[in-house]
């Protein structure tokens, strides 16, 4: 089979060498970033709603030593809002925001807060993306900016989904749920 094939990829080149070409690179798709920012708004909401639903009490709560507390998942996700804009997008969190700092906040006002402003920052660096095809740095290798996005949204729909599990434990029910 691989012997046919080579065999009509070099027929193919011979009788019409444009058509033999390797495919250009696909572009983004009419419409992908709109739908990874849906994905990423819907997921947030639940994200901030939990956030919200959770007891001030319960921030300090972990499922055991050496694990993260309600706060530090919280404070994780605000933290990486702004880091992968940062590092992979050249957009810096505003005012001088440090995504690093926004994982020590163990206050719940203060952690919704920095939560709805993370959110706010990823739409904004969104809505000026000029092209999303074009290629970055990311975790050492080079990706199309969307990939960045596409990572954004998949890293904070683990932490909900740890953050669901935290909330059932501590006997509180999504507010998405009820």
């Amino acid at each position: 089979m691989r012997t046919a094939l080579t065999t009509a990829t070099v027929l193919l080149t011979l009788v019409c060498p444009v058509a033999a070409q390797a495919p250009a690179a696909p572009s983004t798709a009419p419409g992908f970033v709109s739908e990874v920012i849906r994905h990423f708004d819907e997921s947030m909401e639940k994200f901030i709603a939990l956030a919200e639903a959770m007891p001030a009490d319960k921030y300090a709560w972990s499922p055991g030593p050496g694990v993260m507390t309600v706060a530090k998942v919280f404070g994780h996700v605000a933290r990486y809002n702004y880091l992968y804009p940062a590092t992979s997008l050249g957009a810096p969190a505003p005012d001088g925001r440090d995504g690093d700092a926004a994982e020590d906040l163990g206050d719940k006002a203060h952690l919704v807060a920095r939560l709805k402003e993370s959110r706010d920052h990823v739409r904004s660096v969104v809505a000026r993306l000029a092209d999303p095809s074009a290629t970055t740095r990311q975790y050492g290798r080079q990706v199309p900016q969307w990939s960045v996005l596409l990572q954004l949204v998949t890293h904070m729909n683990e932490h909900l989904g740890q953050s669901i599990a935290y909330a059932r434990m501590n006997g509180i029910v999504p507010p998405w749920s009820r």
